[in-house]
This record gives structure tokens, C-alpha cells and sequence, in this order.
């Protein structure tokens, strides 16, 4: 894992496999039909499966993590350990839970392990697929981050998370 002192440790699932505050959130909230789950494969990791479907105007899978207000002092990036299918996903943030925006970013995976380093400064926001005016991520503090598929097209995903951090 990451042992550097300028990292804050969000989610490590070899030391804490938990998945308590992990919650999923499918299009079936607006009458879509795909389906996906987290669970803990033993491996020191979690794994977000699913299948994203396109009836009833549906088209995403999400699972999001909520905790306490965390500050983020002079952190600048998020850091994450994921393996993926060799999709594209939307990382999302929020920093308060009550926000009804959040915001995005997207990271393409290539179906090996990966360390994927995104700056906070390049989230933006957004509400249900649309950009919102709003200026990038720039709170000093998180209390939400979520992992989303929607590529506008039918399909089977899986997506494993090793550790996410702030650099």
C-alpha cells in the first residue's frame, strides 16, 4: 500500500475490508434495469460487478462511498489502485453528502492493475450527465467518492479497488 506521509489513506481494503459505507445506486431509481453489486473477493480487494442496461431509459451503475467530512489539507490528488475490464468510468466527489451535484472525472481502465493519479483540480461539476457552470473541485474537504459507469451502451462490467487515497 502506500506508505508515503503525504498520503491520506481513504480506502484500503488489505488493512479495513469493509465495505459498511459502501452503498449502490442503480438507474432502477428512475425505472432503468441494470444491476450491479460490491462485494469482497478475498484478495485484499473490492469488487464492483454489474451490468449496465439501456431499457427504460436506463444506462448506469454506481457505487458510492460516504464517510465523515474528511479535510483534505494540502492534498491536490486523488490516488487509486483499480483493475478494470478495459472500460471507462467516472470517478465522482462530493464534499458534502448533501450536495446535489457532484463532481467528475473519467479514467479508462486496461485489464491490468493500475495506479491511477487524477488532480482535484480537474473535477467538475455536474448533475445527472450535465456540466454545470460551477467552478472545479475545490473544497478542503471530501465526504463522498463514487465509482460510475455509463458509456451509453449495454454491458457487463467489473471494476476491483485495491486502495484509494489522497497525494
Amino acid at each position: 500500500m502506500l506508505t508515503n506521509t503525504d498520503t491520506k489513506v481513504l480506502t484500503d481494503f488489505a488493512s479495513n475490508p469493509n465495505l459498511e459505507d459502501w452503498y449502490i445506486v442503480n438507474d432502477v431509481v428512475m425505472g432503468g434495469r441494470s444491476d450491479s453489486g460490491i462485494f469482497l473477493n478475498g484478495n485484499d480487494c473490492a469488487v464492483f460487478k454489474g451490468y449496465v442496461s439501456l431499457e427504460n431509459n436506463g444506462g448506469f451503475a454506481m457505487v458510492k462511498h460516504m464517510f465523515d467530512p474528511l479535510n483534505i489539507d494540502s492534498h491536490t490528488k486523488i490516488v487509486m489502485k483499480v483493475k478494470g475490464d478495459g472500460k471507462r468510468y467516472q470517478l465522482r466527489l462530493k464534499s458534502e453528502s448533501s450536495q446535489y451535484h457532484s463532481y467528475v472525472n473519467y479514467f479508462s481502465t486496461n485489464g491490468e492493475w493500475q495506479v491511477i493519479e487524477v488532480p482535484l483540480s480537474e473535477f467538475y461539476a455536474s448533475f445527472r450527465g450535465r456540466k454545470l457552470s460551477y467552478p472545479n473541485f475545490n473544497s478542503d474537504q471530501l465526504s463522498e467518492i463514487a465509482f460510475l459507469i455509463g458509456n451509453k451502451k449495454a454491458e457487463d462490467f467489473q471494476l476491483k479497488i485495491k486502495w484509494i487515497a489522497l497525494k
